[in-house]
């Protein structure tokens, strides 16, 4: 699969509502495909500004546009929920997310703008985790180069519970 062409810059203070518009645009989606993973409402702008702060992790944005919007994701350098204490040898992908309607392969063009950070960044592994109940995922990040290499049984969400996920990774280079 070809990806599309993408622009993307990290995001700012400015595309906060933005952010919280695709989250809750691919909660949205989920949910009408009977996927139980994202919940609408589930991260607001406070959880987005607090990356954007953050010198561990980074939001980027992809567009065509002035104020047309196509996809974003967070790319962390550490993620010892998931994985434990790691040396720092990997970029840590969370919420890919794509608008509805946003053209074939934005994913994964999203998907390729991180991984070509993280290997900018001397690292030589992008690593995510994946809902366990979520086969699709599952698939198109195998299908994009990623490996199971484990199970966290009890990840905990933001309101307290627990779900499995499985780890991934690619390596890069």
């Amino acid at each position: 699969m070809t990806t599309a062409p993408l622009t993307v810059r990290p995001a700012t203070d400015d595309d906060l509502g933005t952010l919280v518009s695709l989250y809750d645009g691919a909660a949205r989606w989920m949910l009408a495909q009977g996927i139980t993973q994202w919940t609408p409402g589930g991260r607001d702008e406070r959880h987005f500004r607090r990356l954007l702060r953050s010198a561990s992790a980074e939001v980027w944005l992809a567009h065509d546009g002035p104020g047309n919007a196509l996809g974003a994701y967070e790319l962390w350098w550490s993620d010892e929920q998931a994985w434990g204490v790691q040396p720092p040898v990997a970029g840590y992908v969370h919420r890919l997310m794509t608008r509805r309607g946003a053209p074939a392969g934005t994913g994964r063009g999203l998907l390729a703008d991180a991984e070509r950070r993280i290997a900018a960044a001397g690292r030589s592994l992008s690593r995510l985790d994946c809902v366990e109940t979520n086969p699709r995922l599952r698939t198109y990040y195998e299908k994009a180069g990623y490996t199971v290499v484990g199970k966290l049984p009890d990840k905990r969400a933001a309101d307290g519970s627990l779900y499995a996920v499985l780890l991934l990774e690619r390596p890069l280079g």
